[in-house]
């Protein structure tokens, strides 16, 4: 009895707590009671089924044109367009450094090549993921590192150490050296074939490895395997130049006799030659993590030989600071954010007021920057250049502008206005020259960084 008596009182608790759970008919009508049907709801509800809900929430006080006046601006050495390609770190990376040697050399207009770097970007993360098959060959396949990998083979996207890396090890060329051609305006479908060939390969290699393949072996395989790689690039992105002749031009015309260069020679001579990796550091605001740490995302990186993506995490207000001493003196700064929230296309503001989704459906959305990273409703999507800020009498920011690589007829002539209640909410990260961060926080550098997995949600697609 009472063996009985205990096995009823556990089903009955069972059943207790599946009523509770469970979206149950009671639970349903409870739920579904809710709903008044009013005029006015059925009204909300015919003009919501049928229509954007973008188009809809659209503050119209907000649709006026922007006030594009800024108090401290670098100027802009045009709009470039990365086109259906997921390449905004490498046109922003490079437009900062275009903007430089385009003052340097008193040029009006010059452009870099973007598929040279990329050619050699996507060679190089080719050889990472391949090689980091070697590394993990001895762990299982449900291996959390050789998950990740097989995952993400390889990308167009990136960030910043990518652009430093590449950079150095590759140098680069003008447009005129190596064109554009379809597929590198739209990366997708070669993308997609090379992550199908690289995991294939990467199965194979580990096969060899399970039947006694040395260390050696099995990197000599690798060697081979890129060859294969190297040709679809040749095929989609044509062959990247080992010499090329240039002269600056002005009005067509060329300012100097034609030189011969090297993608290297070019970047020390004509580009000045920085130490990226050296000179320049990544300030991240994510309060969702502790402030003044150094972080360090493991095999975050585009080349196997190169640097692994390093942060300072730094409250808005010193991050800003540190942003406008840079714009002040003439010096743009590769920006990322989550371009995607509150964004008018129209007119190209970044403002929290544009949309009032709340009004839309009688409800809030309120939670705060922290909140929807731990929650993964927001992150890095999109990199940018920043190029402007309007301050007050005080010298706080008002509102900010940024070059973007959308093509010139994308929202105010190609570049976007965020103000600053956007900044604080939506910006992530700024690339800046040490000469422009104070000493406690360059004293803050030199900490060990906390390692972060390639997995940390907060990078896994970051531009």
């Amino acid at each position: 009895m009472k063996k009985t008596s205990i096995g009823l009182s556990l089903l009955l608790a069972a059943s207790s707590l599946q009523a509770q759970e469970a979206l149950t008919p009671e639970v349903l009508k409870t739920i579904s009671g809710s709903y008044e049907n009013t005029p006015a709801d059925k009204a909300l509800r015919n003009a919501i089924s049928a229509n954007s809900l973008k188009k809809l929430a659209l503050n119209q006080e907000n649709t006026a044109t922007p006030d594009t006046w800024f108090s401290t601006s670098v100027n802009s050495s045009g709009i470039t367009d990365q086109k259906s390609s997921g390449r905004c770190w490498l046109f922003t990376g490079t437009n900062v450094i275009r903007a430089r040697v385009m003052a340097q050399n008193n040029l009006k207009n010059f452009h870099f090549s973007h598929v040279y770097l990329f050619f050699y970007d996507q060679l190089e993360k080719s050889n990472l993921f391949l090689q980091g098959i070697i590394d993990t060959r001895k762990k299982p396949m449900d291996d959390k590192m050789v998950e990740w990998l097989f995952r993400n083979p390889l990308s167009d996207g990136g960030q910043f150490t990518g652009i430093s890396d590449l950079v150095q090890k590759y140098g680069l060329v003008p447009k005129e050296a190596m064109a554009e051609t379809y597929n590198s305006d739209n990366t997708s479908e070669l993308t997609s074939l090379m992550k199908r060939k690289l995991r294939e390969f990467g199965l194979q290699l580990r096969e060899q490895s399970e039947k006694g393949a040395s260390q050696k072996e099995l990197e000599r395989r690798k060697v081979d395997m890129l060859k294969t790689i190297y040709r679809m690039l040749v095929m989609g992105y044509g062959q990247p130049p080992a010499t090329f002749t240039w002269a600056p031009k002005a009005n067509g015309k060329a300012l100097s006799e034609p030189k011969t260069y090297t993608p290297q020679s070019f970047y020390q001579e004509v580009c000045g030659g920085e130490d990226l990796n050296a000179n320049y550091v990544m300030l991240m605001n994510d309060p969702s993590r502790p402030f003044h740490q150094v972080y360090e995302i493991d095999y975050d990186r585009h080349t196997y030989d190169g640097h692994n993506w390093v942060y300072l995490n730094l409250p808005i207000e010193e991050l800003k600071a540190i942003a406008i001493a840079s714009l002040k003196d003439s010096t743009m700064m590769y920006f990322s954010c989550d371009v995607g929230k509150h964004l008018n296309r129209e007119n190209g503001m970044l403002d929290l007021n544009n949309y009032d989704y709340g009004s839309l459906f009688g409800t809030t959305f309120g939670m705060n920057k922290k909140q929807r990273i731990q929650s993964f409703d927001s992150g890095s999507t999109h990199a940018m250049t920043l190029m402007a800020v309007d301050l007050d009498e005080q010298g706080q920011p008002k509102k900010w502008k940024v070059e973007n690589s959308w093509g010139a007829t994308y929202g105010h002539h190609g570049h976007l206005i965020m103000t600053d209640d956007w900044f604080n909410e939506y910006m992530f990260r700024v690339v800046a020259h040490r000469k422009y961060c104070p000493d406690s926080v360059l004293a803050l550098l030199k900490q060990k960084p906390v390692r972060l997995p390639a997995w940390d949600p907060m990078f896994s697609n970051e531009m």
